[in-house]
Order: structure tokens, then C-alpha cells, then sequence
């Protein structure tokens, strides 16, 4: 079994793969402050309640935004499961290439879905990842990494908004039927998820116009599901995207080893 770990600013989100099938997966809050036997207790009780037994784990990747927890997890997998982790970067054979300025500055899980999207079938894709940032990654027919765009993600931006205007409260994250809130809440719904509705067509606008042909688009991250279905750019959700973008990669890099 594969253990395939996403670390991100906000959640952290473990998958654990039979060959090429996802058989579980958790998500859970990037608490800096636990440690690696700490993480390994959660772990092992998730896995028990989904009769899963991870001894059986014989492989493990990584994608990190968050070095210290990359750390925690290195250590983790190393102690209790006695293997050595990959981690993803752009220094792999990802079976992509990344054409952009400073391919190590591209980050792991948006490595990750790119290569789950080319994996998905003919391109150009278009990974709509709404997390702690809201990105896209472009990647073209023949499987290069274009680049993209970065925003900050819907929490994010939410929060900001509602901490530094007193009058301003937090608010359900439930996109709102109109755009003209007949209240304060209904208003920064429809400035918050609405805009960030608009400001993602609009980029999916000029990314097409940019490649000169309508691209497959493919929504993926925690927050995905409340805009999927509430714009015919974003039908296709897919919550499982980066760990699967990972266990291709893993396999393709084992592939690699057994055959050199």
C-alpha cells in the first residue's frame, strides 16, 4: 500500500492507495505544533476505524508547502513505517515538463495536480484548485507545465475583509441566489463567493484566449464543491485530484527504479 501525504497551509489530507485505487482518505487541520508521534497516533485511529492496517504500508510521497510539517512527516513514516518518503518537486521525472522561469519554485501539489490532469486524457487542462490560495495550472496538450495564476483563497480573503472592518461579520460561506444582497450578509456573500465565481471565469477567459482552444477544466481542493455546479466552466470536481496526481507520480518513479 501507498501512504500519499498533502500538506497544506490550512489541511493536511492522507490518502492510502491499494495499487492504483484510493481506498481512504482523511483530512485534518496543519497543526505546526504536533508532533510526529502525535500525528502517527491520529493516524493509526483513522486507519483502525476504516480497517486499515498500516504496517501494510510498503511506499510513501509527499507534497509539502509547509517545510515543518514535511519534517514531521518525514519522521513519522521513517519511525513507524520504516520507509523512505518521496517528495515531490519539479527535480523529478514527474512525466511532465515545467516550462516555467523557476520550476523549483512551482509547488508540489500543484505539480501533483497537473500530472493527474494530463493523466486524465487529451488537454489542454485547466486545474482550478481552491484552497488556502485559489490557483490555476495550465498544462498544455503534449503534458508541459505552463504556469498559472495565484489568488488568495476564499477564507482567506473573507477573513481579511471581516477583521479589519468592525462593522463587517463573518458570514456562512453559502453562495447567495442573487447578486444584490438586500443585507450585509447577503452583500459580502455576493462580493466574497460570487466574485470569486467571476474572478475565476474571467481568468478561465483569458487563459483560453491565451492557448487558442477551450481547455479541460478540472476543479479540485477543499473549498471546490461550493463553486462546482454554479458555473458551466466548473462541472468537474474531483476531490481527490493532488493524491492521485501523487500516486502516479510514486509509481512512476518505482517504475523507474525497477527497470534501471
Amino acid at each position: 500500500m501507498l501512504l500519499a501525504v498533502d500538506i497544506g497551509n490550512t489541511n493536511i489530507v492522507v490518502g492510502v492507495f491499494q495499487d492504483d485505487r484510493l481506498l481512504t482518505s482523511w483530512r485534518m487541520e496543519s497543526d505546526r505544533a504536533r508532533m510526529a508521534d502525535e500525528w502517527w497516533a491520529l493516524l493509526s485511529t483513522l486507519a483502525a476505524s476504516d480497517g486499515i492496517d498500516l504496517r501494510a504500508v510498503d511506499g510513501a510521497i509527499i507534497a509539502s508547502g509547509v517545510p515543518q510539517l514535511a519534517t514531521t512527516f518525514r519522521t513519522l513514516i521513517r519511525r513507524r513505517l520504516h520507509r523512505e518518503p518521496i517528495e515531490v518537486s519539479a527535480a523529478l521525472d514527474l512525466g511532465i515538463r515545467v516550462c516555467t522561469d523557476n520550476p523549483m519554485e512551482v509547488g508540489a501539489d500543484r505539480l501533483a495536480n497537473a500530472v493527474a490532469a494530463h493523466h486524465r486524457g487529451p488537454g489542454p487542462w485547466v486545474v482550478v484548485d481552491f484552497g488556502t490560495a485559489t490557483t490555476l495550472d495550465i498544462v498544455s496538450p503534449a503534458g508541459d507545465y505552463l504556469g498559472g495564476a495565484i489568488a488568495p483563497g476564499v477564507l482567506v480573503a473573507l477573513e481579511a475583509l471581516t477583521a479589519r472592518a468592525a462593522r463587517l461579520q463573518a458570514v456562512d460561506l453559502v453562495l447567495p441566489e442573487r447578486a444584490i444582497g438586500r443585507n450585509t450578509r447577503q452583500a459580502i456573500q455576493s462580493g466574497t463567493l460570487l466574485g470569486y465565481l467571476g474572478l475565476i471565469e474571467g481568468l478561465l477567459a483569458r487563459v483560453t484566449a491565451e492557448l487558442g482552444q477551450t481547455p479541460n477544466v478540472v476543479v479540485t481542493g477543499g473549498l471546490g464543491e461550493l463553486f462546482v455546479r454554479h458555473s458551466p466552466a466548473l462541472a468537474d470536481y474531483d476531490p481527490d485530484l493532488t493524491l492521485i496526481g501523487l500516486a502516479l507520480i510514486y509509481r512512476r518513479l518505482v517504475a523507474q527504479r525497477g527497470a534501471a
